[in-house]
């Protein structure tokens, strides 16, 4: 049975270079939770694990069917409720609203993932599983750059962004984005590699 990765598939949205580039990133489909506050607190990892528990489940459900899918990397998208210039460094962390996100292949489709996320809440009693949902996300144009190290060394990243955004004329179109491609349990802060995206008309 062949098995579905994504990663593979869409290998334009899971590789980036030091300096930033554009890019279109199409539609996809999503398993998502939302939340607010500290990315270091106890919601965001709780939401974290109900989102993971959400997407084996659902694989799960597909491979007895035949369907067999990589489970793919945790995505992100952040805001703030602010005119700041530079939110990341002038708004509390507490205030910092968040999307966690993993694709999913677009055979998947919402009335099995209801039925999946129901079934999974029963046996986990994890009452995030309530709040997870499956939901369609097209960014279009993006403008998409690799970081390298630590979070807390993203704002020299995101400068390097903002100043390609600036030099090619573009103006910010939607939430900052970034994909985790190291697990930080497992990897050395200074080998951290995320994808940091900003979508741009």
């Amino acid at each position: 049975m062949s098995k579905t990765d994504l990663t593979k598939e869409h290998k334009a949205l899971y590789t980036a270079q030091a300096t930033p580039a554009l890019i279109f990133v199409p539609a996809g489909h999503y398993i998502s939770i939302s939340g607010k506050g500290d990315p270091n607190g106890p919601v965001f990892a709780d939401s974290t694990q109900a989102l993971y528990t959400a997407a084996y489940s659902i694989k799960n459900v597909y491979k007895q069917s035949g369907q067999d899918f990589t489970v793919s990397k945790l995505e992100g998208t952040w805001w703030v409720n602010s005119d700041s210039h530079n939110p990341v460094k002038e708004v509390p962390r507490e205030e910092w609203h968040w999307q966690l996100l993993i694709r999913m292949p677009d055979y998947v489709v919402s009335a099995v993932v209801q039925q999946t996320l129901k079934a999974a809440f029963l046996k986990k009693q994890l009452p995030l599983l309530q709040q997870v949902t499956l939901s369609a996300l097209a960014e279009g144009k993006c403008v998409q750059v690799m970081h390298t190290g630590p979070y807390s060394e993203e704002p020299a990243t995101l400068q390097l962004m903002e100043d390609f955004i600036k030099q090619e004329g573009l103006t910010r179109n939607g939430r900052h984005h970034e994909i985790y491609l190291s697990d930080p349990r497992k990897t050395a802060p200074g080998r951290m590699k995320t994808i940091l995206r900003q979508p741009v008309k």
